[in-house]
């Protein structure tokens, strides 16, 4: 049997279709490095959002991540969650988030989070939603955000050859 053009086509196309979909790449700003950008989806009628980063100042000048927006919410805050007599709470960062050279800042869930309030629209499970996140020094830099499950706790872990 003689195979064609047709086939090796066809073979490309189903493992596209088959592929897991592609990470967010990093994000450079000046001398900052953002990574692992992720959402927690959020229903239609929800009020708010979470979202997380990574953000390594790999400079010799401290940046502070002044604030942000986003077309899918009202506001962009950068909120620091924090356990108080049993119950967590999420208070506001004033004035930004400080990041010293050679740093490397994580917001994951118990820790820091842009909360983006005010929802627009529904933050729907394996969508992408844009922040344009604002530093002192870097300037301002658009993000695309994964939007992983409602109770995901972060991108899964690149698997490894064994």
């Amino acid at each position: 049997m003689k195979s064609g053009p047709y086939l090796l086509v066809s073979m490309l196309v189903v493992g596209v279709l088959n592929s897991v979909p592609a990470r967010s790449q990093e994000v450079k700003a000046g001398d900052l490095v953002i990574s692992q950008p992720w959402c927690r989806a959020a229903p239609a009628g929800a009020d708010f959002a979470s979202c997380y980063l990574a953000i390594e100042n790999k400079g010799t000048v401290a940046d502070r991540l002044a604030g942000g927006s986003s077309d899918v919410a009202e506001k962009l805050q950068i909120q620091k969650t924090s356990m108080e007599g049993g119950a967590t709470s999420a208070q506001p960062v004033e004035g930004g988030l400080g990041i010293s050279p050679a740093e490397k800042v994580v917001f994951a869930p118990g820790a820091y989070k842009l909360a983006l309030l005010k929802l627009k629209s529904a933050l729907k499970r394996a969508a992408q939603v844009s922040l344009a996140l604002e530093f002192e020094k870097a300037g301002k830099v658009t993000v695309p955000f994964d939007v992983l499950g409602p109770a995901a706790t972060g991108p899964a872990a690149p698997k490894t050859k064994k």
